[in-house]
């Protein structure tokens, strides 16, 4: 790259700044062609007496707030979930997939449920292994852990009027009802 020729103004910048640095090291040798000549003044530059009008940001648009699952839904539900009468309109079955095949498959469970106005999506994530059941530790499986984070992020989540865990009919604590909301 062919480096360009400083102008005669450039120049005389660049021999101003330099004579400002202090070396390092004092022995090091000087830059050819800077001269120890006094700086010439210039006029200060004229500035606005009057501050530039402010600006104040337009506030972003307020969102409505965003609906969450309920804890505890209405008594009907809350019946056919404890006695198991409740049907689920379609299911999905999460476990032996990856995290991210789950997560997936997922989303476009619910999508779909969504299409077909289901109300209850019965999603089995799998028990834990017997070995941490046994011991008492209370561990989860790795999809079980993470789906509750799946749903409250999920760009179906406001359409999510419940998560319960589902009846022993229906896979009990491998399992979960996803009661979804009517459409707007």
């Amino acid at each position: 790259m062919a480096r360009r020729r400083l102008s005669s103004e450039e120049e005389a910048l660049w021999s101003a700044l330099a004579r400002t640095v202090r070396p390092i090291r004092p022995s090091a040798r000087p830059v050819a062609g800077l001269t120890n000549a006094p700086l010439p003044i210039e006029p200060p530059i004229k500035t606005r007496l009057t501050p530039p009008p402010v600006r104040t940001p337009k506030p972003p648009p307020v969102a409505p707030p965003a609906r969450t699952p309920a804890a505890v839904l209405d008594t009907g539900w809350e019946r056919r979930i404890r006695s198991g009468s409740i049907s689920p309109d379609t299911s999905i079955d999460l476990h032996g997939h990856t995290l991210s095949a789950a997560h997936a498959r997922l989303n476009q469970s619910i999508a779909a449920a969504l299409s077909r106005d289901a109300r209850v999506l019965l999603v089995v994530t799998g028990k834990p292994p017997k070995s941490a059941a046994s011991e008492g530790k209370g561990r989860r499986g790795a999809i079980r852990g993470e789906i509750g984070h799946w749903l409250e992020t999920s760009p179906y989540a406001d359409r999510i009027a419940s998560v319960r865990v589902a009846h022993p009919r229906h896979g009990g604590d491998g399992a979960l009802y996803l009661i979804l909301r009517r459409k707007k």
